[in-house]
């Protein structure tokens, strides 16, 4: 009787985890696309500033309402500029996470 490396039943069980891999892998690609083809809006100050970004992390707009430019405090306009674009950027990150949350809860048995 001739004795063979390995595991019995492994070869099916790698070929199903590498399907299961590859799968993961093409929905992780759908899912990133289409979070860079979406607009993430944020405001600051009540909504004197608000600051549009892409899912790729671009801004797209910025609107500043007349009321929240004083020219004897600049400061706090670029602050608000800052909050809304902060903001709009942790949108995109809570949906990036979001979407690898839900991809990665379905993984079952696979070692990584």
């Amino acid at each position: 009787m001739s004795r063979r490396g390995g595991f019995q039943g492994i070869p099916g069980s790698a070929n199903n985890m590498m399907k299961q891999a590859q799968r993961l892998q093409r929905q992780m690609e759908q899912q990133q696309k289409e979070l860079e083809e979406k607009e993430f809006t944020a405001t600051a100050g009540g909504g004197a500033v608000e600051v549009t970004v892409t899912g790729k992390r671009q801004v797209t707009g910025v609107r500043i309402a007349p009321e929240a430019v004083d020219p004897d405090d600049v400061e706090m306009l670029q602050d608000m500029i800052a909050a809304a674009c902060n903001e709009a950027l942790k949108k995109v990150d809570d949906e990036q996470a979001a979407n690898m949350s839900r991809m990665t809860g379905g993984l079952g048995g696979l070692p990584f």
